[in-house]
């Protein structure tokens, strides 16, 4: 038993004395315990920032266990540093038990099965939203997908005018984005307030992600908190519908670099979508009449089809809202059960009769349209938005047209010069077209219009009209002129063109003495007594243009305030009363009129800034009255009223111009004095002999280039001012027309061709002595000369030539043998269209060499060359034609009336961008060069042709074309019409 007690003993001292060694060793394992738990954390934290995942609940428990074991151990070493003999004994117990317990922890901590677990957050509830899609629908819903799938697009924005549907597709993109798995069920909807702040925003943010932010106040660090529940997320989308003005995106959390965000906007202002950095911008547009009347039919309800009768006003209802889905759900709303035909016709008159029609349609969807106008702010451009009313519904109005009238009716500010007053209209009109207000469009010329939307029209006459500022009755058929009650004392605008009104009653006498603006225009009438004009003195724009009038009232004389005075197209009107105590007019337009003399006064109109003259029977102006017009800024005179120079020259502040010269010195003359003033613009010059075609000048209302016509000069002629040589720099259309002693090369007569800047079109005619282009000792001189290569090439610029009855023409160069120069590389490199007609000394058209310039070439037409016998020719007997030619935008090829014609060219030709082709009267032709065969030996079309037109008298001819492979017959008949 002693023994026993012995080693009890020294059991006990072993433990005193090594209980320090073993907090040391305890230590170092809860370091390491620590460090492995510092590093389960961060990467847990990586794991949800970065994806969309969940850590695992024994991971949770691990970590809280080694937080407890710290402490617990903190407390242990403490207690051993202050303890005694006996409690020594005991803590050593202690310390020997958690050393277990640690490294039970360090092992457990390596989770091998990891350490997150994938997890779908909660999908959003569904939106309401109507079923109804139509076609147009699913094609912007298909772009809106696009978008969403494609990894370089982050921001989506939707727009278009108020009540065209943008909230509606929106909330069907949320309600089949939680369908989907693409972006894990995380969208995310916001309506944003109309008058929303940036905290309130960031609330309704927070409060979609279950995040509580209530507690913070700083801007910054809230939006912080958004930022990493945001980057927790492996996808998302975040939409935020309404929205009225542009926010930096960083301020609610998120930023386009952000990865997995995808934003979607839905707003009024394209400017809006582009300030919030949408790489995609998607406009919605009014519905076509199809999807119109179907989505009309689906709210009204039925269930069943309308009677004929009923049916057929029912569509002229439908078609009243023009599209505007938020119209078409109102009107059909609010004739939902309606079934009397004598209704459904009351209900059209009102239409009719009021901007609005029916109550709910004002108070229901005007409220919604209006508060577009109000945001607006700037009352410039509301002024210009509500000018636009003026104009009949459906009006296409050009956009040049539009500005000429912001200007005269000083709707704008005022600017130094016209065409900085013409950027300014163009940049208003930039501004209510991507808020919606107004739509843009353009014909097939490329020609700018705006137009309004119907019901933007009836909320637009709404405000004026409860102001009693505005009277619109434009294009509604009105055959006479409305009661004098109804000129209200209070009018400021008056627009009654566009209707069938054909006289005013003698007597007539609208009390109006604040009317600015009278529009009359496109209107049958044929008098207007001189009582009309007796009580609108403050007129100051007048608008007769297109009437049927043939004397104009002798009170105009006295609108001493008229500002401007438009005639166009009054193509009767053979009488203007005298226009002296007009002095504050600045705008007189008499184009197409038949007056023979201009207006009594007119030199007394030193304001005038805008005059044209472009009457069908004026021939002269007397000398001495348009120097006294020294403020016009855009003079219009036909070609046959040749004015002295001298009377052009003190025009300092001339912006626009068309008229006849002389001479090539008076012209040369002309410019120069303008160049010194630095304003000429735009200008239509006529310089020569007027032709009788010409007895009347074409309207250039929207004079905008600068146009040159030599008709019957003697060039190079040495004169009284000097040598006849073309000076001008800046003219882009030049058109050359039965001009004498001119040089055999057409570059050799205008030097100034040698640093061209502008010149885009050029037409010559009936000159005899030009023989090319470009002769090869010419483009020796422009090498030698440093030119070759420059920026000094000759016609670089050029996109469009015309050549005709040009007798000793033999091609665009003249080709010497064994010359080894070729035309320079950019010389005819942006030329578009080529069109050569009546040239009979053309054998050989086109070098070779010349076709790798012509590589925008889009259009080429070639007719009636007697001679002509290749189209492209070879520089030189033996070369090596196995090489295919291309011309990779030819577009339309035009061959009529090439008897001599034998080839296009001699090897395969790559058009794979040709549409059509016309052959005619080239009977000797035997190949078309267009049809290849591809790497299987089969033959093919190029891709884009459209038709082969074929005369059919040619039919015959046509069957005997050979062809490479016996297939392309076949291949190609499907294209061919004959005519």
């Amino acid at each position: 038993m002693a023994e026993t007690l012995m080693n009890i003993a020294i059991e006990v001292v072993r433990k005193y004395n090594s209980l320090k060694d073993k907090v040391q060793i305890l230590k170092r394992k809860i370091e390491r315990l620590s460090s492995q738990a510092a590093d389960v954390t961060i990467m847990l934290r990586e794991a949800e920032i970065h994806s969309s995942k969940k850590r695992k609940r024994e991971v949770e428990d691990w970590l809280a266990i080694v937080g407890k074991r710290k402490k617990e151990f903190e407390s242990l070493e403490k207690s051993v540093n202050e303890s005694g003999f006996y409690s020594r004994i005991q803590l050593a117990k202690l310390v020997d038990k958690m050393i277990e317990e640690v490294a039970e922890l360090v092992e457990q901590g390596t989770f091998s099965e990891g350490l997150v677990l994938d997890v779908c957050e909660s999908k959003g509830e569904p939106l309401v939203t109507t079923g109804w899609k139509g076609q147009t629908f699913e094609v912007n819903l298909q772009k809106v997908w696009l978008s969403l799938r494609d990894a370089k697009v982050s921001g989506i924005g939707i727009y278009g005018m108020a009540g065209v549907g943008k909230t509606t597709m929106a909330m069907h993109v949320h309600n089949d984005l939680l369908t989907e798995s693409l972006f894990l069920g995380n969208v995310y909807w916001i309506t944003v307030s109309q008058e929303f702040s940036i905290h309130k925003l960031q609330n309704d943010i927070a409060k979609t992600l279950d995040l509580d932010i209530s507690n913070e106040d700083d801007e910054k660090k809230r939006a912080a908190k958004l930022s990493l529940a945001f980057r927790r997320k492996k996808k998302f989308v975040l939409i935020l519908d309404n929205l009225w003005n542009g926010i930096a995106v960083e301020k609610i959390g998120i930023s386009p670099e952000m990865d997995g965000l995808k934003l979607i906007i839905t707003s009024r202002s394209l400017e809006v979508c582009r300030s919030m950095k949408c790489q995609d911008n998607i406009k919605i547009e009014p519905l076509p009449e199809e999807d119109a009347w179907k989505l009309f039919i689906e709210k009204l309800g039925y269930g069943i089809k309308l009677p004929s009768e009923t049916e057929k006003i029912a569509k002229k209802v439908a078609k009243r809202c023009s599209g505007l889905p938020l119209g078409i759900i109102t009107m059909a709303g609010s004739m939902s059960g309606v079934t009397d035909v004598h209704e459904w016709r009351d209900a059209m008159e009102e239409l009719k009769e009021s901007s609005m029609g029916r109550d709910n349609m004002e108070n229901e969807v005007l409220p919604i349209l209006q508060y577009s106008f109000n945001r607006l702010r700037d009352p410039k451009l509301q002024r210009c938005f509500l000018y636009c009313s003026l104009y009949p519904e459906g009006k296409k109005i050009p956009r040049y047209r539009l500005i000429a009238k912001f200007i005269s009716e000083e709707l704008m500010d005022k600017r130094k010069s016209r065409q900085a007053e013409f950027d300014q209209g163009h940049a208003m009109l930039n501004k209510l077209e991507n808020v919606c207000l107004l739509e843009g469009a353009e014909n097939y010329q490329k020609e700018k219009y705006v137009s309004m939307h119907d019901l933007m029209r009836d909320m637009a006459i709404t405000i004026t009209k409860d102001s009693h500022k505005y009277m619109v009755k434009a294009g509604l058929q009105l055959k006479g002129m409305p009661e004098e009650q109804d000129w209200k004392v209070g009018l400021d605008k008056v627009s009654l063109m566009r209707n069938e009104i054909s006289e005013i009653s003698p007597g007539m006498s609208p009390n109006c003495p604040n009317i600015s603006t009278l529009i009359l225009r496109e209107n049958p009438l044929r008098l207007i007594p001189d009582s009309f004009f007796a009580h609108m003195h403050g007129l100051h724009n007048l608008d007769l243009s297109y009437i049927k009038i043939e004397k104009l009232p002798s009170s105009i004389s006295d609108l001493e305030n008229l500002c401007s005075l438009l005639l166009r197209g009054c193509a009767k009107l053979k009488f203007v009363p005298p226009l002296g105590k007009l002095k504050t007019l600045k705008e007189l337009d008499l184009t197409e009129t038949r007056i023979k003399e201009i207006p009594q006064g007119m030199e007394n109109l030193g304001n005038l800034k805008r005059l044209d003259l472009l009457a069908v029977r004026l021939r002269t102006i007397p000398t001495g009255i348009l120097p006294r017009l020294s403020n016009l800024q855009r003079l219009m005179l036909p070609y046959r009223m040749e004015v002295p120079v001298e009377e052009l020259e003190g025009l300092k502040k001339l912006e626009e111009f068309q008229g006849a010269l002389h001479d090539v010195c008076e012209f040369n003359q002309f410019i120069k004095s303008q160049q010194s003033h630095g304003q000429l613009g735009f200008y239509n010059i006529r310089i020569g002999k007027a032709e009788s075609h010409e007895d009347f000048c074409e309207d250039l209302e929207k004079l905008r280039d600068k146009r040159v016509i030599l008709r019957g000069c003697t060039l190079n002629e040495v004169g009284k001012r000097g040598k006849a040589i073309l000076f001008a720099r800046d003219i882009q259309h030049l058109e050359i027309d039965k001009c004498n002693n001119l040089s055999s090369c057409f570059l050799n007569d205008f030097p100034w061709f040698k640093n061209p800047r502008n010149l885009r079109s050029c037409e010559i005619f009936r000159c005899k002595e030009i023989e090319c282009f470009l002769t090869l000792s010419y483009h020796k001189e422009l090498i030698a000369g440093g030119t070759q290569g420059s920026h000094r090439v000759p016609l670089q610029n050029l996109e469009y030539l015309h050549l005709s009855d040009l007798p000793n023409f033999i091609g665009m160069i003249k080709w010497e043998p064994r010359m080894v120069a070729y035309p320079p590389r950019e010389m005819f490199s942006c030329l578009k269209k080529l069109d050569i007609k009546y040239c009979d000394r053309i054998e050989k058209l086109l070098p070779r060499c010349l076709l790798q310039n012509l590589c925008n070439l889009e259009f080429l037409y070639l007719f009636s060359c007697n001679n002509m016998e290749e189209i492209v020719a070879d520089e030189e007997e033996g070369m090596d034609v196995t090489n295919s030619i291309t011309l990779p935008r030819l577009r339309h090829l035009s061959l009529n009336c090439l008897p001599e014609l034998k080839l296009i060219c001699k090897t395969t030709m790559t058009c794979n961008s040709i549409e059509s082709i016309d052959l005619w009267g080239c009977k000797k032709l035997k190949k078309l060069p267009f049809f290849q065969s591809t790497t299987d030996g089969q033959p093919h079309s190029p891709t884009a042709l459209k038709v082969i037109e074929i005369c059919k008298e040619d039919k015959e001819w046509w069957e005997s074309l050979e062809w490479e492979q016996p297939d392309s017959r076949n291949i190609i008949q499907s294209f061919v019409k004959f005519y």
